[in-house]
């Protein structure tokens, strides 16, 4: 059996009931559950990479089980809802894209739906600036729990009482506060301390998870709400959540604080099953990713189309930093443009992917790009339009056969709308902005989207969630992978693939590699601080100004969670998978 390494005490009581259960539980044939004190680690028959350990140990407990891929997603899912409350959860939503050993794909679309009460002018009616990102109107329907579940009754294969276990004992144990989650905490006190009338409004947040402003490193946090609320989806499911107690307590909540979701718009929700997004590059890889409503799929299938016929592998090996940052950076302004101005929900508006990314349009995008300089933002896209991490958490899981799941869920903004279902402890999602909520001006990730992205009932936000499988030329799994943080996400995930497929890095050093950003408008390009304080990085953006970017500082861009295959499935190589040193967590495998 793997032996665990745990080098925090803290960390060490809120798991320890874990590791007797994966210990006692495990059939002596099976091989044993396997943690690593790092970020990264080696694993000869199945990897779960999320960002915290505890639910990286949930998800390989279920592997160790003689579950599969999606069992352990699950299950990392729902205990990440206990320990990163300010990134996902239960209030919130997600996509997960699906590859089994068998062949068979999916993608499942669980993002959250606008309220039936909400419509395009909703928000522009409301004085409240902030309506659209705390507190109740902010509120889309859930989808988390109905996704999980979803998946776990067509593709897994473990029952639900087993799957969920890991995250009610997490809640009722608790969980040791970290310092990625300080960092989240610890400028939401400022604001709590600026607007103290939000200590009575958010009551659960401020006096929970923010301990009246008195949090610290190495607390420990319980939720037997949320336990109960668990212990009730293990029983009955779904519908514990849509309808009954549940149910009630969240409209309850978002109705007393101004919202407008309904029980009608909970029983009303719906599991989407999509086919993943099919993108080649450069004849070695098949990336599968997630259509519409994600923008990230679409984006990075541009980016990476424009980039091949730009040949970025040879531009990769001749080590010319400069260029290859301008080059990358080029591809994902006209990825971002067209984001801006044709991505939406395509069940309720018309999406040209096809066109999108035909041969013929990314030729065209390639051909105006020049090496040698950049260009003012009119010049990206198709249409001329004007115009930190947050709540959000990405899963990677592979399994001993070799199927995959790539799962990226959220709250968007740290720790939701502010907005507790206290009866239950969990925080409501403040998706509502991530729809076009007032036309011309920016949401909170600074990014200014069209008409088609206005809120409509029943409709599905745009989403720059990229969950992502790479397949080799046999059709097994490369690498899985990732991101959270915004718009951010898309280029970050595509950065760690391309440092993956092109320059062949580690899983460790190509999620610790500084990374850079441009999303068109705002029309600059930022770099992680640490790069620009080596001489290195301050001779790229030199290259880079000169080519006429404007070039920024900033403390991070996104948190990937990688796992790439070394050897042969089965072998005694295995998987290598990575958690993002920008904000903990640990990997786990068997």
């Amino acid at each position: 059996m793997g032996m665990l390494h745990i080098d925090s005490p803290g960390l060490a009581r809120s798991m320890g009931w874990l590791v007797a259960a994966v210990v006692t539980g495990c059939a002596a044939q099976r091989p044993g559950v396997q943690t690593v004190a790092g970020g990264d680690g080696v694993f000869a028959h199945g990897a779960v990479a999320a960002d915290h350990a505890i639910a990286s140990l949930a998800g390989a407990r279920m592997l160790a089980l003689g579950g599969n891929a999606i069992d352990a997603a699950v299950a990392a899912s729902f205990t990440l809802s206990v320990v990163r409350p300010f990134s996902c959860g239960i209030g919130g939503g997600g996509f997960m894209v699906i590859a089994l050993a068998d062949g068979r794909s999916a993608a499942i679309n669980y993002r959250e739906m606008c309220p039936a009460g909400a419509g395009p002018e909703f928000f522009e009616r409301q004085q409240d600036p902030e309506a659209s990102t705390r507190g109740g109107a902010a509120c889309a329907v859930p989808g988390t729990v109905a996704g999980l579940l979803y998946a776990l009754e067509h593709f897994g294969t473990l029952d639900r009482a087993t799957v969920l276990a890991p995250a009610i004992q997490a809640a009722r144990d608790g969980f040791t506060v970290d310092r990625a989650y300080m960092d989240e905490a610890g400028p939401l006190i400022e604001k709590f301390a600026r607007q103290p009338q939000w200590q009575s409004r958010f009551a659960f947040v401020w006096e929970r998870f923010l301990r009246e402003g008195r949090v610290r490193v190495d607390d420990v946090i319980r939720l037997p709400e949320q336990a109960e609320a668990l212990e009730l989806i293990s029983r009955e499911g779904a519908p514990a959540f849509y309808g009954g107690e549940i149910g009630r307590a969240i409209t309850k909540a978002a109705a007393q604080d101004h919202g407008v979701l309904s029980l009608a718009d909970l029983r009303n929700y719906r599991v989407q099953q999509l086919e993943p997004l099919r993108t080649g590059f450069l004849g070695r890889a098949t990336v599968l990713s997630m259509p519409p409503p994600s923008s990230g799929g679409v984006a990075m299938a541009q980016a990476l189309g424009i980039l091949g016929r730009l040949k970025i592998d040879e531009v990769a090996a001749g080590g010319d930093s400069g260029l290859y940052v301008h080059l990358v950076s080029e591809a994902f302004k006209h990825a971002f443009a067209d984001r801006a101005e044709w991505l939406a929900d395509p069940t309720k508006v018309d999406v040209p992917v096809q066109r999108l990314l035909s041969d013929r349009y990314l030729d065209e995008r390639a051909a105006m790009i020049d090496p040698a300089r950049t260009f003012p933002s009119e010049h990206y896209g198709t249409r001329r339009q004007a115009g930190p991490d947050g709540g959000t958490s990405h899963l990677s899981v592979v399994d001993q056969w070799g199927g995959a799941v790539a799962c990226t869920e959220t709250i968007n903004l740290e720790f939701g709308s502010l907005l507790a279902v206290a009866r239950f402890g969990f925080c409501l999602n403040d998706e509502m902005d991530d729809f076009t909520a007032r036309r011309g001006r920016p949401n909170a990730f600074g990014l200014t989207q069209s008409d088609r992205n206005l809120p409509a009932p029943g409709k599905r936000p745009l989403s720059s969630m990229s969950p992502t499988i790479v397949l080799d030329v046999d059709g097994r799994v490369l690498a899985v992978a990732g991101g959270s943080g915004g718009p951010r996400i898309i280029t970050a995930t595509t950065q760690v693939l391309l440092d993956v497929l092109l320059l062949h890095l580690s899983a460790p050093d190509a999620v610790g590699r500084p990374r850079f950003h441009h999303q068109w408008i705002p029309d600059e390009l930022l770099m992680e601080q640490p790069w620009l304080a080596s001489p290195e990085g301050q001779q790229v953006a030199a290259a880079l100004r000169a080519r006429g970017h404007t070039v920024k500082p900033t403390r991070s861009i996104a948190v990937v969670q990688l796992i790439r295959r070394i050897g042969p499935i089965g072998g005694s190589a295995g998987w290598e998978a990575a958690c993002d040193p920008r904000k903990g967590g640990s990997p786990a495998g068997h």
